[in-house]
């Protein structure tokens, strides 16, 4: 696949996994670079999380990320050590600190141990050569059980730019202006006010529609950095290539959810507008009755009716003009026979299962992304720490 030209890398491990990178740095330290990034609206924000919300948006050249540890809840110090991180990473690929956007990601409230991580960082000071993509998907993951990566082309031949977008997140997800870890290096030359208004739409459509467990993270970021290397681009096409690759990230996401095991699409149409279509296609994906039924390959469309009607504000939805459906299959209001319900319980068997919802309403449309609850999402979480 082709890569983003102009910008350099580092992956190493800098002692918090055991056998696996932990810590990752991508930058454009030349040309006229811009960038833009949405974070977490988390009261709980980590500290690299409002040092980097502080920081002028369009100008920084990368990121760096530690995982592993959050860096969350850990005061002034915490503080302290995400600026030490960020000097320290920016001496890495030649680039000034203010220019990396710094995240971090993993266990709350624990301290950075900075007498391990200051010498190894030290260490690899100048040290940034060709950015290694693959690399850096992999050093950003917690409990992911897949590196999560997906490059895009925009137009054709010698004037082709390209879009590579890494991401990480499998828990702790209910997004918020963004979500988990997310960013996209781009050798287009995007102007910085198109580039976060493009940027804002795909997030709104594809990060901000997938949910996991209803629990927004303390540390979610999402960004993009475009070098320009490659020149101008059409900005429908640009966008249009970005929106692919980050829908085709978040499927992953959802379908790599902890302990998961099916994907599943809600699509609502027929809403007010669309943002009720949202509301509506959240409430179903977050229903544990929902993602149980849809584990158990139980095609039991009471459940996403249940799921309908406890949004007990949304007063112009009436039962009587709600379609449900399970992959093209309606169940509501038609009678199921039980040949049809086992049909269904094949379908749902799958690992991917499409739920559509029709309210009826008007002409409001949003589909969300999320996975099936097992009790692998219970092992993985009540052992976390221990």
């Amino acid at each position: 696949m082709p890569q983003p030209a102009g910008f350099v890398g580092v992956t190493a491990n800098l002692g918090l996994k055991e056998g696996a990178d932990d810590f990752a740095v991508v930058a454009a330290p030349s040309g006229p670079v811009t960038s833009a990034a949405v974070f977490t609206r988390s009261r709980f924000a980590g500290a690299s999380v409002l040092l980097s919300r502080a920081s002028d948006l369009a100008a920084f050249r990368g990121m760096v990320t530690i995982s592993k540890n959050a860096n969350v809840a850990t005061g002034p110090t915490g503080e302290a050590n995400a600026l030490e991180v960020r000097r320290l990473a920016a001496e890495v690929v030649g680039v000034r600190p203010e220019e990396l956007l710094v995240a971090s990601t993993g266990v709350i409230g624990v301290q950075y141990p900075m007498e391990v991580l200051t010498p190894a960082l030290e260490k690899l000071a100048g040290t940034g050569t060709d950015a290694d993509f693959d690399a850096a998907a992999a050093a950003i993951m917690t409990t992911d059980t897949i590196a999560k990566i997906e490059t895009r082309t925009v137009g054709s031949g010698e004037d082709a730019a390209t879009i590579t977008g890494i991401a990480k997140g499998v828990g702790m997800l209910e997004p918020d202006m963004a979500t988990m870890l997310t960013y996209f290096f781009t050798d287009a030359a995007v102007p910085a006010a198109e580039l976060d208004a493009v940027f804002r739409r795909v997030v709104d459509r594809t990060y901000n529609a997938v949910s996991i467990d209803t629990d927004t993270s303390t540390s979610d970021t999402a960004a993009i950095f475009a070098s320009g290397t490659a020149g101008t681009v059409d900005l429908g096409e640009f966008e249009a290539a970005l929106y692919d690759a980050a829908l085709a990230l978040v499927k992953k996401i959802a379908s790599d959810g902890e302990g998961a095991s099916k994907l599943i699409t809600v699509s609502v149409s027929g809403a007010r507008d669309d943002a009720q279509a949202k509301r509506v296609g959240k409430a179903i994906v977050n229903s544990p009755l929902v993602k149980t039924a849809v584990h158990g390959a139980d095609p039991n469309w009471g459940r996403v009716a249940m799921a309908i009607g406890k949004l007990h504000e949304e007063t112009d939805i009436s039962p009587e003009h709600v379609r449900i459906a399970f992959g093209g299959t309606e169940t509501y209001p038609v009678q199921v026979s039980a040949n049809l319900l086992a049909d269904l319980s094949t379908y749902l068997s799958g690992d991917e299962v499409s739920i559509e919802v029709d309210l009826g309403i008007a002409s409001g449309a949003f589909t969300v992304y999320g996975c099936d609850l097992t009790d692998g999402y219970i092992r993985i979480n009540a052992d976390y720490t221990t």
